[in-house]
């Protein structure tokens, strides 16, 4: 039986108990997960970062195996999390960061509180909501942002029905639909019907308001270490609009898009990615 090169742990952090995997060698390399996921997002491109960096791939707090506060679920609030993770617990004063969908605004507000620790930042297809939601929301071609807003009610129509509503994502917001495979979906299914899971999903999303104004001050400085901004191409990611959105965020911004390739940039292009943030870092 061949081993596996991941290495879990967890780290109690008082109010929340964060799951974090490790592999590899070298300079630290944190990795954010978004939602409908976990660390496992990122499990096709680890080992090949880890021939260089010691990647970090935490679950963010309420997702994945980490525990389930009833708050808490701003991203400045989520990235002090980070922060004590990889800088209190594991010991790295300064580290790279990459984010994809929520685990980018989270990188972006770790990168503003820590601008001396992160040297360089990655953000995978998002955008880092400022102004007005209609960013975020892809002017209300999102329909699951407002749905997710909603008090109570998506947790009270999904549960018991975690496969059939989180597949919907997998399969819609992907170039190839196939890349998500049904064992990777038996993974976040069970991820997100853990009790508290799906309410600390959907809190990720009600934090909005209390995103866009802490983000709406940020923004009054722009970061200057290097970033590199992703999309994907085909369509069902954001392709160019993640470059055009850094590009008004920081001063030392590159990227572009990534080809017959949706949201799930990891996994739909593992090794495109992998590639990329090589380069970059």
């Amino acid at each position: 039986m061949t081993q596996s090169p991941f290495q879990h742990r967890t780290a109690d952090l008082g109010e929340v108990r964060l799951h974090y995997v490790t592999c590899g060698q070298g300079p630290p390399l944190v990795l954010l997960h978004g939602w409908p996921q976990t660390w496992w997002e990122w499990r096709r491109i680890m080992p090949a970062l880890a021939e260089r960096y010691t990647v970090i791939a935490p679950d963010m707090r309420g997702l994945g195996d980490s525990s389930c506060p009833p708050s808490g679920y701003d991203k400045k609030t989520v990235a002090d999390d980070i922060w004590r993770l990889v800088h209190d617990v594991l010991g790295h004063e300064t580290f790279y960061l990459a984010g994809h969908d929520w685990g980018g605004p989270t990188a972006y507000a770790l990168t503003h509180a820590h601008q001396d620790a992160v040297r360089k930042l990655a953000i995978i297809d998002v955008v880092i909501p400022f102004g007005t939601p209609d960013a975020l929301t892809w002017g209300g071609r999102r329909w699951h942002h407002g749905f997710h807003w909603v008090p109570d009610l998506p947790e009270a129509l999904v549960a018991g029905r975690e496969r059939l509503y989180l597949s919907w994502f997998y399969t819609n917001l992907a170039y190839n639909p196939k890349a998500i495979t049904d064992e990777d979906i038996d993974e976040y299914v069970r991820a997100y019907s853990r009790p508290g899971a799906l309410h600390a999903g959907f809190e990720y999303y009600r934090a909005t308001p209390t995103d866009l104004a802490h983000n709406n001050e940020l923004i009054k400085t722009k970061l200057t270490m290097p970033v590199l901004a992703l999309g994907g191409a085909g369509g069902k990611g954001r392709g160019l609009q993640v470059l055009e959105n850094l590009r008004e965020l920081a001063t030392d911004v590159q990227g572009g898009a990534i080809e017959n390739c949706g949201h799930w940039v990891p996994e739909e292009q593992p090794e495109e990615l992998a590639k990329a943030l090589v380069g970059f870092f």
